[in-house]
């Protein structure tokens, strides 16, 4: 026979089980705080992602410390910008990493050494069409005519030119990040490189 006790834990229990533990805010809930001001949440959204931010400016400026102070930049944005989310046109991670790369590619853009080696590697990629594009860009051209060049493209053209040869994703995590066709990336990056070509000089 059951105790006083018993039999009121038993009437408890039901409505125990019927309590849902409250689930974790997610990253554009955390965006949507950071937006109004709330530095908690600002917080919490910085050691939820910043490894990962982190670790794709490493891939782009390959210096660490270098990296760490792109990283900080990156989290200004955020702090800046999360009013202008928009959780219609994608998640919060790809946001994120858009704006991390944009950062990390302004910051190697002041030493373009590596940078332009990687766009000729890209262009000799299209070697079929161009066999003498790959060759001219080797001999000729300085890094200043190659940044005038890349700013003669559409914003988009030098987004997933940058994406692809500077940050060296491939045109399926380019797609992911711009939450665009694989097709669309190859077409830009094509009519890119024509423009490229004929900014450049190349017959």
């Amino acid at each position: 026979m059951g105790t006083e006790r018993d039999k009121v834990e038993t009437m408890r229990l039901p409505w125990l089980r019927s309590v849902e533990p409250l689930a974790p805010p997610t990253h554009e809930d955390l965006i949507r705080l950071v937006a109004l001001g709330d530095e908690a949440a600002f917080e919490e959204l910085y050691d939820a992602v910043a490894p990962r931010v982190f670790g794709l400016v490493r891939k782009v400026v390959r210096d660490p410390d270098q990296s760490q102070e792109v990283t900080q930049e990156v989290f200004v944005d955020i702090w800046a910008q999360a009013s202008r989310f928009d959780a219609d046109r994608g998640k919060a991670m790809s946001w994120i990493l858009v704006i991390a790369h944009r950062k990390a590619v302004d910051k190697v853009r002041a030493s373009q050494a590596s940078s332009n080696r990687d766009l000729r590697e890209g262009i000799k990629e299209y070697q079929e069409s161009y066999d003498d594009v790959a060759d001219t860009v080797e001999s000729q051209l300085e890094a200043e005519r190659v940044n005038k060049a890349l700013d003669s493209l559409t914003q988009v053209q030098q987004e997933a030119i940058r994406l692809a040869y500077y940050g060296g994703y491939t045109h399926q995590e380019v797609a992911e990040l711009l939450k665009i066709p694989v097709g669309t990336v190859k077409t830009r990056i094509r009519d890119g490189m024509i423009r490229l070509r004929d900014r450049l000089g190349v017959a």
